[in-house]
């Protein structure tokens, strides 16, 4: 038993530096790894922070959804109004928008294309106010992706059909001459709803305070039978045939 005791004892005392090297290469390489991580940080934080940025950027590069509804409307439209040009009032729906943002960019109402009196009256208003206030609404760069109709509103011989464009700009506050909100250098996107009313006595409506359709015979004032209609159904007297100036813009608002 002696013999086996010494032997263990003298096994054990060879192993002890070998043990012990095993446990400094161990801590030496845990050590190590801790310096590895604590150096690669500021790396693995820039390559997040790059990731953040970089969603960011895609977001404010993809377009706004808009409620497209122009086929469910569109057949309905061309029914009561068999001569409206679909294109052509998209088109000028769209150069509406762009002049009234920037009529507000420059702060300058002239600039609006058209609108009824109510449209520029607002547009006014909301001039004056930033003026007032010693604001400014800064838009650039406007793009518009997309332009849909979203709804088509007959009420109390109101005519109306609302598209919606989604729009991108370049959007950035100022006060007193301070830069403010936004940035120069960052796109913004947005939808728009540009409501286009139909007008039967242009003159008329330009001077009512809602822009309201009084939708009568202008001979002796009976309802008329259907929008578009060409002859009074009473007194049978001519209807001035569909004009693109029978339709006007009368609001521009932005979609949250």
């Amino acid at each position: 038993m002696d013999v086996a005791a010494g032997i263990f004892a003298l096994i054990l005392l060879l192993a002890l530096p070998v043990i012990g090297l095993g446990a400094g290469v161990y801590a030496y390489r845990r050590i190590k790894g801790k310096i590895g991580d604590l150096a690669n940080a500021p790396l693995q934080t820039t390559m997040i922070m790059k990731g953040l940025q970089d969603a960011a950027q895609e977001i404010e590069c993809a377009p706004k959804s808009v409620s497209a509804a122009t086929s469910l409307f569109l057949p309905r439209i061309l029914k009561d109004f068999p001569d409206l040009h679909y294109e052509e009032m998209k088109r000028r729906a769209e150069n509406v928008l762009v002049s009234y943002l920037r009529s507000v960019d420059r702060l300058d109402a002239s600039l609006l294309t058209e609108g009824t009196s109510e449209l520029r009256n607002k547009l006014k208003l909301r001039i004056e106010m930033l003026q007032a206030e010693g604001k400014e609404e800064h838009f650039q760069d406007i793009k518009i992706h997309q332009t849909e109709i979203c709804a088509y509103r007959k009420i109390k011989g109101r005519c109306s059909i609302v598209f919606q464009s989604a729009v991108q700009y370049g959007c950035w506050a100022a006060a007193d001459g301070q830069a403010g909100e936004g940035s120069r250098d960052r796109l913004r996107q947005s939808r728009y709803d540009v409501e286009l009313i139909y007008i039967q006595d242009r003159e008329l409506a330009e001077n009512m305070e809602d822009s309201g359709l009084a939708m009568n015979c202008p001979n002796c004032g009976a309802p008329l039978p259907k929008l578009g209609a060409k002859k009074c159904a009473y007194c049978d007297s001519p209807i001035v045939e569909f004009n693109i100036r029978t339709w006007n813009f009368s609001d521009v608002r932005e979609k949250t």
